[in-house]
């Protein structure tokens, strides 16, 4: 299975969203690490909310007026990861061990994508957009760093059961993105053509 690309897929509503959300990452890195009072953190996590709300408003426009992309469903993802990694990043200058999260974010996104990658050149499957699962994750961490965010000082104990519910989160994401990954090989093995898309 190809990537199928026509130059007007880099023009389509959707595809100039995730662009838009892309060049929000630097926006709200400078704005964090030069912020100096609250009204700072919160502006930092307004960019972080209009961020979330372009992502909604571009599934919802791909879906219902028919300009699903191949590009824009590697440029989507991508989008969503950067501004993940943003906030975890620039959050490890505040929170003491959101370094943990971050290194396992990375692994898992690692192992993710390689598998992905192995699935698709040598078993010609792929995945048809993010699962539920995978939303779920987005979900959690977007809720999670956004508090996080916008308030610094955050009681101790409330920042590590926050950073609990993030790994949870990524933990269910990486064992049911895996366990699609192994039906998708199985299938593939077994002779299985009638599925290409899952």
């Amino acid at each position: 299975m190809k990537f199928k690309f026509e130059v007007g897929d880099l023009f389509k509503l959707p595809n100039i969203l995730c662009y838009f959300r892309i060049l929000m990452v630097p926006l709200f890195l400078y704005i964090y690490f030069t912020a100096s009072e609250p009204g700072d953190y919160y502006l930092a996590t307004g960019v972080v909310m209009v961020s979330g709300l372009t992502d909604f408003l571009d599934g919802q426009i791909a879906r219902r007026c028919n300009m699903i992309t191949d590009l824009g469903k590697i440029i989507d993802p991508v989008a969503d990861k950067l501004m993940q990694l943003a906030m975890l990043v620039a959050l490890t200058i505040r929170i003491k061990y959101m370094y943990l999260l971050v290194i396992y974010l990375l692994i898992k996104e690692s192992a993710t994508a390689a598998t992905g990658f192995f699935v698709l050149r040598c078993k010609q499957r792929r995945l048809n957009g993010a699962k539920w699962y995978g939303k779920v994750c987005t979900t959690l961490l977007y809720i999670s760093m956004l508090v996080l965010v916008a308030f610094p000082d955050l009681d101790i104990n409330i920042q590590n059961i926050l950073l609990i519910v993030c790994a949870a989160g990524l933990t269910l994401a990486f064992v049911m993105y895996m366990r699609l990954y192994m039906i998708m090989v199985a299938d593939a093995n077994a002779g299985r053509n009638d599925k290409i898309l899952y």
